[in-house]
């Protein structure tokens, strides 16, 4: 039906015949001429019309917007003074010679030009129209780009792409399941898939050693900006590598990705250790653009008389830190009253601070309202020890070690963005040596990854001192955002059994939720490991858009429904009845029913 798309038409085509299919985009009458302006997936061209072609200008007259149009007419040139620079193809024109009306179209609910601002609600609502948007329809061929890329670089290093099922049964993997009756098997439940863990792993045992998959996963959990409830996760897993050989590849195929695809040299990329991570950028997914370090003054506080310091000083379960914002001290008093605030998300009573206006004057120099609870060797302690210059402002934090890293690591970042103070445009950073557990609110020990994470130590070190032990795990950050996480799994039973004794999983419950795994093992399970990246969140990145709705074709809002097709929906009874399921009713409605059979 066509012969060529209309955004490639150059000034190499003047003088072709060609044919365009495509949408309206705009349609313009200007003295007895008609422009339309004709858009299909690879851009736009301007399709003129003309009274001399009677019967054409005459449809051509009848056209809107969204109305879908075959042309068939010659390229031609553009006069110098109606060259448009904004174009791709704004040093062209096609004079139309023949025009089809393919379809009519109904005036849109929104614009589609880039000018138009509308409704997230109403984007979803009638998201097969937005996707027509060229912002929309750059991010999703940049996805297609994105994936092939990738796909290329594993077939190219003997990664074979291996499906794995998306009914499969629930397993703990820290987040709910979306399960799925069974109407086969009464009262039992399918459960989607988290991740494809147990069962990259088995491919494994298998003897595939080296397998991906671009693979839809599935968690019931809140959402937010970057996360959905369904999503794609670029799902890698080999044997007979360790976590560096792993690293070494999937490091590779990232800088080739930003190389080939955006022009961009990533570099090597530093490690640092989550310890490290924690203590001075307060966060597991440090953004590495921004100059900013929590310094810990633990020591220096033990004393002071104010308690607000003296008294986190002295708990182990505590600490006492600063972070100096370069030139921050022009930053007025408004809007640290509105940082105070936003600490207090993560738990901070309050956000301490000291201006430096003259660091010598310890004195006079000094503006806080905390200065005067401090000695004068105190403030000049803390002042060499983060490097103080005139003009800045150090801010503090004091409380348990959890609220005072959450609330200072997200302030860093809130002032980098607020204050600009990114010194490149990407970061990217390995973050090693996680913990292998962390503490559960009742004071036990809960996988920090997952149970199938292999430690660094043997089995008797593990037993001996779990709160200590350090994982092979590994993630992969980028501009303070986690690509992807993962590590070198267990593939031995006296190191499995070890961890699933710390973690208190019984072998009934161990039978129960993944059995068939650890059989597998018992079967000359080779040394294997992994990794798997976000693929939505990944192209987020790449592309700079706001949200992973803006990525995905047909995404949830944030309640997790889909607005154009009214997803989830109800079920007729006699489906329910297929699968043994009877709804109960409301509290209320039980409630209302009640009263209605009283009153009869």
């Amino acid at each position: 039906m066509r012969s060529v798309y209309c955004g490639v038409l150059t000034a190499a085509n003047i003088g072709e015949e060609v044919t365009l299919c495509g949408w309206v985009d705009r349609r313009r009458d200007h003295g007895g001429v008609i422009f339309v302006d004709l858009r299909d997936r690879d851009g736009i061209v301007q399709v003129v019309f003309d009274p001399d072609a009677e019967d054409n200008f005459a449809l051509a007259d009848k056209v809107r917007p969204e109305y879908v149009l075959q042309v068939t007419g010659k390229v031609r040139a553009r006069s110098e003074s109606t060259v448009n620079a904004n174009m791709a193809t704004g040093e062209v024109e096609v004079y139309g010679t023949e025009l089809s009306i393919l379809n009519t179209a109904d005036t849109p609910p929104f614009q589609l030009d880039s000018f138009t601002s509308v409704g997230e609600d109403v984007r979803l609502r009638y998201r097969y129209l937005d996707l027509r948007r060229k912002e929309m329809q750059h991010n999703l061929r940049f996805r297609s780009k994105v994936t092939n890329a990738i796909r290329n670089y594993l077939d190219e290093h003997g990664f074979l792409d291996i499906e794995t099922p998306i009914l499969t049964r629930a397993t703990p993997e820290g987040a709910r399941d979306y399960l799925v009756p069974s109407r086969t098997h009464e009262s039992k439940f399918f459960a989607l898939p988290q991740s494809p863990q147990l069962f990259k792993q088995l491919l494994m045992v298998s003897g595939f050693d080296r397998y991906y998959q671009i693979a839809k996963c599935f968690r019931d959990e809140d959402l937010r900006a970057d996360r959905q409830p369904e999503f794609t996760q670029i799902d890698i897993e080999t044997s007979f590598m360790d976590e560096e050989q792993i690293m070494s590849v999937t490091e590779g195929m990232i800088r080739k990705l930003f190389n080939d695809v955006l022009s961009v040299d990533l570099g090597d990329f530093p490690r640092m250790p989550y310890s490290e991570a924690m203590e001075k950028y307060g966060s597991d997914k440090p953004d590495m653009r921004i100059p900013l370090e929590m310094v810990e003054i633990k020591d220096l506080m033990k004393d002071v008389e104010f308690k607000v310091f003296s008294a986190p000083a002295n708990d182990p379960k505590s600490r006492v830190t600063a972070m100096r914002v370069p030139k921050g001290g022009e930053i007025p008093r408004k809007k640290i009253d509105a940082y105070t605030k936003f600490v207090s998300i993560y738990g901070a009573k309050g956000l301490a601070y000291i201006k430096v206006n003259d660091k010598d004057d310890l004195e006079n120099g000094l503006q806080s309202p905390i200065v005067k609870f401090l000695p004068a060797e105190v403030c000049k302690a803390i002042l060499e020890r983060v490097g103080a210059e005139n003009g800045d402002l150090i801010f503090f934090g004091a409380d348990t070690t959890k609220v005072v890293t959450e609330a200072l690591g997200a302030l860093r970042c809130k002032l980098g963005e607020d204050l600009d103070l990114y010194t490149c445009e990407w970061a990217p950073l390995w973050v090693v040596d996680f913990p292998m557990f962390e503490e559960t609110d009742e004071g036990g020990l809960t996988a920090l990854h997952h149970p199938f994470t292999a430690p660094s130590c043997s089995p008797e070190d593990l037993q001996a001192n779990p709160a200590t032990a350090l994982s092979r795990a590994y993630d992969m950050v980028l501009n303070g955002t986690e690509l992807g996480g993962g590590s070198v799994r267990i593939h031995d039973q006296d190191m499995q059994q070890a961890v699933f004794k710390i973690l208190g999983i019984s072998p009934e419950e161990q039978r129960e939720k993944f059995g068939f795994l650890l059989d597998a093992l018992k079967f000359g399970a080779p040394p294997h490991g992994g990794l798997a990246f976000g693929l939505d969140r990944l192209i987020m990145l790449m592309t700079g858009a706001d949200s992973i709705r803006d990525v995905i074709a047909f995404p949830k809002t944030q309640s997790a429904a889909c607005l154009m097709t009214d997803a989830p929906g109800a079920v007729d009874a006699k489906q329910l009845q297929e699968l043994h399921i009877r709804l109960r009713a409301k509290p209320q409605a039980a409630k209302d029913e009640a009263a209605k059979e009283e009153d009869k």
